[in-house]
């Protein structure tokens, strides 16, 4: 709101000024008229700087927001044997049974241009699958895994339909795959987010924290 106020006060000035120039000049006022047409590019300069700064705060705010991508909590069923429940942020729900130490999430981004960020395109992404994941490498390739699609079948996939038409979109910046990874405890619950460049998980509980912090 300031910088839109300022931009429409200084533009408001600038067009005075600009109308008492050709006033003057008609006049025959030349110095008068030249005077005022300097004050008023001068003025004009100013809320186009203004402007410029604010798309520049504008942009930056975008790109730095996130957008929630769902909630994860965890009881514990046995040795690294966990069951997970995933709300997404429109309330529905899926539950998993997962084997291992951490959970993974991953997904699939698109990342606009900066243009496009500004006009208001935020990265789009389609949440990809939920897997269990061993801390030890040994583990991870002897015990049992789990991993679960997230993506509902049979709809509009926007990231693989621009995936395939890439090169008519050239305000497209990137299409890429992201991950994020945390340990799996009893009653340990996390918020999942998207920002810009990915995903990015958080503990929202004591168990989460706790289980973090321990976290080898």
């Amino acid at each position: 709101m300031t910088f839109t106020a300022l931009i429409a006060l200084l533009g408001l000035a600038g067009i005075l000024c600009l109308l008492a120039s050709l006033r003057r000049l008609r006049r025959r006022r030349l110095m008068s008229g030249v005077l005022s047409g300097f004050a008023a590019m001068t003025l004009f300069l100013f809320a186009a700087c203004a402007l410029l700064l604010a798309a520049n705060v504008h942009t930056y705010r975008r790109l730095s927001a996130e957008q929630p991508a769902g909630e994860l909590q965890f009881s514990g069923i046995g040795d690294h044997q966990f069951n997970g429940i995933l709300t997404y942020p429109s309330g529905e729900r899926a539950a998993f049974s997962l084997r291992g130490d951490q959970w993974q999430v991953d997904a699939r981004i698109l990342k606009w241009q900066a243009f496009a960020n500004l006009v208001g395109f935020d990265a789009a992404y389609c949440l990809d699958r939920i897997s269990g994941r061993y801390s030890r490498i040994e583990d991870e390739r002897g015990l049992p895994r789990t991993v679960y699609p997230l993506n509902a079948p049979n709809r509009l996939d926007l990231w693989e339909l621009i995936h395939r038409h890439q090169s008519w979109l050239p305000w497209v910046d990137a299409l890429y795959g992201s991950a994020v990874y945390l340990p799996m405890a009893d009653a340990a619950s996390y918020e999942i987010k998207v920002s810009q460049s990915g995903l990015i998980a958080r503990p929202i509980n004591q168990a989460a924290r706790d289980a973090v912090g321990n976290w080898r």
